[in-house]
């Protein structure tokens, strides 16, 4: 092999090495399962552009900006938020990303009704019934102070609970005192509401279940298990 031959082959092997690490590393916003408007009246589309576009897109940048040639770097985002929550920008940013990746999914155009099969029975062992369920978890989102989440979890032992966390934490970081697997999650920061609610979050959070996507929540459940 000539040395001009050689110099283009070493050069293209470093170019497809450092662009595999460049998607590795690179968070990237995830596309909505639904358009901006598809979730009026019960979440409206100026928040949704604004929410999705903007403050998700936001934590995602300066999440890259963090790990970027950082020991962090190339981990997946589950082992930043497991194992890194003592870097603030990792817990925040992180925690925002993952948070919020979750929070699409969880909501549907067609979604609202109850859950069926085993997240119904699951539910009812847990709670009593869907309707104290929903209770419980409105509590959790309402009282949270400031910003935060509510969220549904698998627990230790595989036993539903419902929980809140501060600002973008979440129940996969540890000592938290809400600990589990999160198979839906409830935004309450004001961003995620404000435009249409002002401050009325109990009124969002009751218009949340009009949207919640049962379907992913059940495959997250069944997941869990």
């Amino acid at each position: 092999m000539n040395v001009s031959i050689s110099y283009f082959v070493n050069f293209t092997q470093l170019y497809h090495l450092i662009n595999k690490k460049i998607i590795i590393m690179a968070f990237k916003l995830p596309i909505l399962p639904y358009a901006h408007d598809a979730l009026n009246p019960h979440i409206d589309t100026a928040t949704m552009e604004i929410h999705h576009g903007k403050h998700h897109a936001a934590y995602i940048a300066k999440l890259n900006a963090a790990v970027s040639g950082s020991e962090m770097e190339g981990k997946s985002l589950e082992e930043l938020i497991k194992n890194h929550t003592n870097v603030a920008t990792i817990r925040n940013n992180g925690g925002g990303h993952w948070n919020h990746s979750l929070f699409w999914t969880v909501m549907n155009p067609t979604g609202g009704g109850t859950p069926q099969g085993t997240l119904a029975a699951a539910i009812d062992d847990a709670f009593g019934s869907f309707e104290k369920f929903k209770e419980a978890f409105s509590n959790a989102g309402a009282t949270q102070f400031g910003s935060g989440w509510a969220w549904l979890c698998v627990g230790i032992g595989g036993k539903l609970e419902v929980c809140s966390t501060a600002n973008q934490d979440n129940p996969l970081m540890p000592g938290l005192g809400c600990e589990g697997f999160p198979i839906l999650g409830l935004d309450v920061w004001e961003h995620a509401y404000y435009l249409n609610y002002q401050n009325k979050r109990p009124d969002y959070i009751n218009a949340f279940f009009n949207v919640v996507n049962w379907e992913e929540v059940s495959r997250r459940f069944n997941e869990a298990k």
